[in-house]
């Protein structure tokens, strides 16, 4: 709204008509612009996958996707509207980047990264609010993984919503004489390599935890690249091939064991 009214000449309104919305932002890029289309990432990219397929990436043309009210956080809307499933979608498009920011702070910065980009892009937001967790001189580039916390006993890998819970985890179990290393991985696709199997490799044990399905999404990229260079144990948290339901935000983490207490549980299993 804020932008409709700021800049009325910029601003399309395709109503409920989430194929159109893809195809005439395709078909703006290759007239020069640079569009972000906005809608429920249930209904894009959930919706219009094919026209983003073909219409945005087959040209690659620099289209920014912003998928909002993803994953848990869309509590009441239920099962429907609480779309799982995205980042997976979007990974395996050819040319297409992938971003799960971990705060409002650091979607701006993903904003202003993705508009300079030449790709086709995917913003994954959430609904409700969560914690902020970096600042203005947190740093961002597409394609890199940060160390949010130096650890030498297990990797621990998330992202958007989960990088938060990760920190809270890793705080408790240094209490318990576990001193585990976050990384935050906003950039599901191009994944920076390099950080996560440095790490990998000096600490031996990896938990990644994400707001979606663990097939396809960052757990999905974190085994591929793990099983081809370092083939080491591994736990995947997240919605484990399950549709969501209603619910508040709290009460649906809990239930799909994506809490810090449920981070600590599978550390202590990992380890033995």
């Amino acid at each position: 709204d804020g932008f409709a009214e700021m800049f009325p000449d910029r601003f399309v309104e395709v109503g409920i008509a989430e194929q159109n919305l893809v195809t005439v932002a395709s078909g703006m890029a290759a007239m020069g612009k640079i569009p972000f289309t906005a809608s429920y990432a249930a209904f894009s990219p959930g919706r219009n996958w094919e026209q983003i397929r073909t219409t945005i990436c087959l040209n690659n043309q620099p289209v920014k996707i912003v998928g909002a009210h993803a994953g848990l956080y869309t509590g009441p809307d239920g099962a429907t509207h609480q779309i799982l499933e995205d980042v997976a979608l979007m990974r395996v498009l050819p040319n297409m980047v992938v971003i799960v920011p971990s705060d409002s702070v650091e979607t701006e910065k993903a904003t202003v990264a993705l508009a300079q980009d030449p790709r086709p892009g995917y913003l994954r937001l959430a609904r409700d609010a969560f914690p902020v967790i970096t600042t203005s001189q947190t740093p961002f580039e597409i394609g890199r993984a940060y160390v949010f916390s130096p650890g030498l006993d297990v990797t621990i890998i998330a992202n958007g919503t989960m990088t938060s819970v990760a920190m809270e985890a890793a705080e408790k179990l240094f209490h318990d004489g576990i001193d585990a290393e976050v990384i935050h991985c906003p950039t599901v696709k191009p994944l920076d390599s390099a950080t996560i199997l440095t790490s990998a490799r000096k600490t031996k044990h990896v938990i990644t935890i994400e707001e979606g399905q663990i097939n396809g999404g960052l757990g999905g990229a974190v085994c591929e690249l793990l099983s081809e260079n370092l083939p080491i144990p591994v736990i995947r948290m997240g919605v484990k091939d399950q549709f969501g339901q209603s619910g508040t935000p709290e009460e649906l983490l809990e239930h799909y064991g994506l809490t810090s207490k449920h981070v600590i549980l599978n550390v202590h299993h990992l380890l033995g």
